[in-house]
């Protein structure tokens, strides 16, 4: 940009009133959202959708917290740790791919692209991010028609038996055509897809219900609780048991607040 375009641009902006920064564009973009945190951690700004998803009725209500006050324990940890990355390297990262239940109950998959936020002397004071909904995303980018009945499939059926096979059959593509475009998509195997569905859907009972873990695996799609303990192990970084202690804390400590 040339000196005089980015002159214009300073100017320009030093103009805009606080309450009408562009970030509130995002609240026109149906399925997506948009944060801003500080070096803290802490959020500054997001849209609508965003505060929304928690069950606010403002965006005040959302500013000074923090990840862990919001998502479970697990997925709070894999937030703050990808923030920390951007705030030492000062480099964005995109599509990161995470499963999480929508407003509706259901299993889906977001995209999130987080950039940090400079001050006028280059320093990091921030980041800020959008998330996108597999189904918003799907909505306008070609690669994703193509595999859209195969992820319909395993999120309505992601409890039962699904082979790669059926799922390339649905896409229309062959099983190396279909394992390739999901990978390049997802930046995940159909696999490894699955299981990470079925793990969101064992919190999500871990956290809501008080059912035996070996029901909960088994509901989840898991063919025992060692196998559910395996999977959960490595993804979620505790035990299902200890999944569901700590998130009980964490509720009790947030009622006695």
């Amino acid at each position: 940009m040339a000196q005089g375009d980015s002159t214009l641009q300073t100017g320009f902006l030093s103009q805009v009133a606080a309450g009408c920064h562009f970030g509130r564009l995002f609240d026109e973009l149906p399925g997506v959202s948009f944060f801003a945190k500080n070096r803290e951690f802490q959020f500054v700004a997001a849209n609508r959708r965003f505060w929304r998803r928690f069950g606010f009725q403002s965006e005040t209500e959302l500013i000074g917290k923090t990840d862990f006050d919001l998502f479970p324990l697990q997925l709070a940890r894999n937030y703050r740790a990808d923030d920390e990355e951007i705030l030492t390297s000062g480099e964005p990262k995109r599509r990161i791919v995470e499963p999480f239940f929508n407003q509706q109950g259901l299993p889906d998959w977001f995209f999130t692209n987080k950039l940090p936020i400079r001050a006028v002397d280059g320093k990091v004071i921030g980041i800020m991010g959008s998330i996108e909904t597999y189904a918003a995303a799907s909505a306008v980018k070609t690669p994703y028609f193509q595999l859209d009945r195969a992820v319909n499939h395993i999120r309505a059926h992601f409890r039962e038996s699904i082979a790669v096979t059926d799922l390339a059959a649905l896409a229309g593509l062959s099983v190396r055509q279909f394992n390739r475009l999901f990978q390049q998509v997802f930046q995940s195997s159909p696999r490894s897809f699955l299981i990470k569905t079925r793990i969101q859907a064992a919190c999500q009972e871990l956290r809501h219900s008080d059912r035996e873990i070996s029901e909960i695996a088994l509901h989840a799609g898991f063919c025992d609780q060692s196998a559910l303990t395996l999977h959960f192990r490595h993804h979620m970084g505790s035990t299902p048991s200890r999944y569901r202690k700590d998130h009980r804390q964490r509720a009790s400590q947030a009622a006695d607040d």
